[in-house]
């Protein structure tokens, strides 16, 4: 298949567009604005191979992204470029309702002109996969779990803005007819993660020595998945969900932040002993302005329905997750010394 990938130097657009070109043998065009958290490094191993392109395009760029429809002819896309991290949509909202609003907007207006130049036989076979969040459905009491059927309530500028997102991809697929598919899915991990967000960010202060920060007391729950995993589900979801439907995606590895933190904690005692005990490092900070106490996930639907299911064991994977950013130094360091230095952000400061 030819798929347009939105976001595909991002974390998880890069685990998918090497899973549907290494793994798959599809033809990937990947579109991305090459943004701060963005890395074309991540996609080095497919230079080269005349099934990949990148298009460097911002997906509110519309003229840009009607010529990556005309040139490269998509039988299928997959859109996952946005703005996620929620410290920076509280410090900036703007950039969010921009990039995940009318970014989606005109993806899905794009991906509308093309699916009516398209034969009967290609519009049975086309689809637009959005792909989203389990913080639209804002946050779980002890124990709870989101499914499908979950009321949205997001919390955040960046869980608001992709909320609204997932309401439009919904509305060009009952409106319009496109065939939409919609995915939420929990927090992920594994390599190549921009180290803003918890894990890498924990892994590198870790490995150089600094405090590791929890928010509050440490006892917000996430459910967490493998970026592989995820890939894996996104991919199921493309070739046999039901046309309208939303399917979450969850690792079934529901831990708390301070948990997190402390299974990291051991396994860098395992891998780096010189440097421990790590757990001396752990520092309570502030707490994030509107921070979820839980996210949870019930992935049964995709499991029932699609076959998928996720197969990483968190700690097992979390070890391999650090074992990747001691051993590929040259991928983080650039974004250490430049982009991102590691300081906290989202402080709820007016800008």
């Amino acid at each position: 298949m030819r798929i347009l990938v939105t976001g595909g130097c991002g974390f998880i657009g890069s685990a998918l567009v090497l899973h549907l070109v290494h793994d798959l043998g599809h033809e990937v065009a990947t579109v991305d604005a090459l943004t701060y958290a963005a890395n074309p490094v991540s996609l080095a191993s497919l230079e080269g191979d005349p099934r990949h392109r990148l298009i460097e395009a911002d997906i509110c760029d519309r003229p840009a992204i009607l010529e990556a429809f005309r040139s490269f002819r998509p039988e299928a896309v997959m859109h996952l470029a946005a703005e996620s991290h929620v410290d920076r949509s509280i410090t900036d909202p703007g950039a969010f309702v921009r990039t995940n609003v009318i970014g989606t907007q005109v993806m899905l207006d794009a991906a509308r002109g093309h699916y009516e130049t398209l034969s009967e036989a290609e519009k049975q076979t086309f689809r637009f996969l959005h792909v989203s969040t389990d913080e639209v459905y804002g946050s779980l009491p002890p124990g709870g779990f989101f499914t499908e059927t979950s009321r949205y309530d997001p919390r955040s500028p960046y869980s608001a803005s992709k909320a609204a997102s997932d309401h439009l991809a919904r509305a060009w697929h009952e409106t319009y007819g496109l065939p939409v598919l919609v995915t939420n899915c929990s927090n992920n991990y594994g390599p190549r993660h921009f180290p803003e967000k918890l894990i890498p960010l924990m892994i590198l202060n870790a490995l150089e020595g600094r405090p590791l920060p929890v928010y509050g007391d440490g006892q917000n729950e996430r459910d967490w998945i493998h970026v592989e995993d995820h890939a894996r589900g996104l991919v199921a979801v493309l070739e046999r969900g039901r046309l309208g439907e939303t399917y979450l995606l969850g690792g079934r590895a529901v831990r708390n932040n301070l948990a997190v933190v402390k299974a990291l904690c051991a396994a860098f005692d395992r891998l780096r002993p010189e440097g421990g005990p790590h757990e001396r490092l752990i520092t309570f900070v502030a707490d994030r302005p509107g921070h979820d106490r839980r996210y949870a996930i019930d992935p049964s639907k995709a499991e029932a329905e699609l076959g998928w299911a996720p197969t990483k064991s968190f700690e097992e994977a979390l070890e391999a997750t650090i074992r990747w950013y001691l051993d590929n130094e040259a991928w983080w360091r650039p974004i250490r010394e430049g982009r991102y230095k590691g300081e906290r952000l989202g402080l709820g400061t007016a800008g």
